[in-house]
């Protein structure tokens, strides 16, 4: 028996589609399946498979920052290193890329 498929027209950011493509890529899974189980999990969760939000902390660049908020996360650093509160460098990436992405 065929199977039969619908199309679906949807518009999105080019970088956002080239950096979702690549990871699933990378899974094995083309974008129609990868959009295909979304619209699955949408089906069993009824809603989304997530519950968006806003990240507790938004990270800001030093050009969003005051110098009063920039000294201060400087001063944090430098209390924590002085009390011996550091991580290891990997260790450390490794949560900020969990973070970021």
């Amino acid at each position: 028996m065929a199977i039969k498929s619908s199309n679906v027209a949807a518009r999105v950011e080019p970088e956002i589609k080239e950096k979702a493509e690549s990871i699933l890529s990378s899974l094995g899974i083309s974008a129609s399946s990868g959009i295909n189980m979304f619209y699955r999990q949408i089906i069993l969760w009824n809603g989304l498979p997530f519950r968006p939000s806003i990240p507790p902390t938004t990270l800001k660049s030093l050009d969003e920052m005051t110098k009063e908020e920039f000294d201060a996360k400087l001063a944090r650093g430098l209390a924590q290193a002085k009390n011996g509160e550091g991580v290891e460098a990997n260790e450390f990436f490794d949560s900020l890329k969990e973070e970021l992405l």
